[in-house]
């Protein structure tokens, strides 16, 4: 195999199919990228069997074949490489030979043909959506899986379609995010779970021009994502999902609008007073026409008010600051809505077509601090 393609676009390429090289493995196979110009284009794979991703760089191919190059060798000597014009060649004894302007390296690879290739999958069920839109459905729900593997289903996101609907939902035990958008076409009813592991890579590898789109397609075990000159394909967590409908609730009992922003910085200003691994609780006070934010910890005590407007009843709640911080980064809204029912109940933020709704669970507190 021979090759010439330009160090930027190599070190691109490298970098988007890193994401899928396992960190430990017993086959050492996995640890390597797979090179691959059999069909007179520059392909690269890396898979560790549960992720694979497959990019196309520009180039030329002067000698068909392939070779698998240990990532983490490979991918450091192509970041150190000078700015230009780099060759790679590899003979029969899977030596290649890599050299830019005066740097010339001479390493040990592995047979391409070793190398686990990306499962095959069907393209029907197909879904288009813009990488803005993916980007973001992520960015604004990603934050509440769980991130241990005691419950597997919470470790990931369930993409749900109904018609031109695209619901995503993500949950840990003690806080929902849903984000729905408006499909451009109307789609057969699909329910699947995508690994938080997954979505957070292809998020990085997303350029997430609103004209860019991403093609996604299901099976019943794996989705892929199809765009620019790259695959990502992912295996799904197997499982049914949590019934959520029956978590959210359309009564409350109290109704506050907000500024967001506002509401944003007195919290964070609240948690400098905070310890690292100290589960100190924000208590919110809601009276007529104010909210009161007091927190009493080892440090110091601080409250504040913000003005709100207000339906129903006072109210004396509790909560993680961390959570409600969360929600309101993610949300671009100017005012924001939060629905109360009492100091033991989950509250919800969401607006009024519900294309975004956060619940959060209240913790106990202690008035006197």
């Amino acid at each position: 195999m021979k090759i010439l393609c330009n160090k930027t676009d190599l070190a691109q390429g490298v970098n988007t199919v890193l994401k899928a090289v396992p960190g430990k493995t017993t086959m050492p196979i996995l640890e390597c990228i797979l090179i691959d110009t059999t069909e007179g284009e520059i392909k690269l794979t890396a898979n560790d069997m549960e992720l694979g991703i497959e990019t196309v760089i520009d180039g030329q191919v002067l000698e068909k074949g392939k070779i698998a190059l240990e990532a983490k060798l490979f991918s450091e000597i192509v970041r150190k490489l000078p700015d230009n014009e780099v060759s790679i060649e590899t003979d029969e004894n899977d030596k290649a030979f890599i050299q830019c302007e005066k740097a010339k390296f001479n390493i040990s690879g592995r047979s391409g043909e070793d190398f686990a290739y990306l499962p095959q999958i069907e393209k029907s069920r197909n879904v288009s959506l813009s990488q803005f839109s993916l980007k973001e459905i992520i960015r604004q729900t990603i934050f509440s899986i769980a991130d241990n593997d005691s419950n597997k289903l919470m470790t990931g996101e369930l993409f749900e379609i109904n018609g031109s609907e695209l619901k995503v939902v993500s949950l840990d035990g003690h806080r929902i995010s849903i984000r729905k958008i408006e499909l451009k076409e109307e789609y057969d009813p699909i329910k699947v779970v995508v690994p938080g592991k997954t979505l957070n890579e292809v998020s990085k590898i997303l350029t997430g021009g609103t004209e860019d789109y991403v093609n996604l397609f299901f099976t019943d075990r794996h989705i892929l994502f199809e765009f620019d000159k790259t695959l990502v394909v992912s295996r799904l967590i197997e499982g049914e999902y949590f019934r959520i409908n029956q978590m959210l609730s359309s009564d409350y009992e109290t109704k506050i609008t907000i500024n967001k922003k506002e509401l944003q910085n007195c919290i964070e200003r609240a948690s400098l007073l905070i310890r690292e691994g100290e589960k100190k609780p924000i208590i919110i006070n809601i009276t007529d026409g104010a909210l009161e934010l007091k927190i009493n910890s080892v440090i110091g005590s601080m409250n504040e008010d913000i003005d709100i407007s207000k339906e129903g009843k006072d109210i004396m709640i509790g909560f993680n600051p961390k959570f409600i911080l969360d929600a309101l980064r993610v949300i671009d809204d100017e005012a924001i809505d939060i629905y109360l029912v009492n100091p033991k109940a989950p509250c919800f933020i969401r607006n009024e077509d519900q294309s975004y709704i956060y619940l959060i669970l209240p913790v106990n507190f202690n008035v006197g601090g």
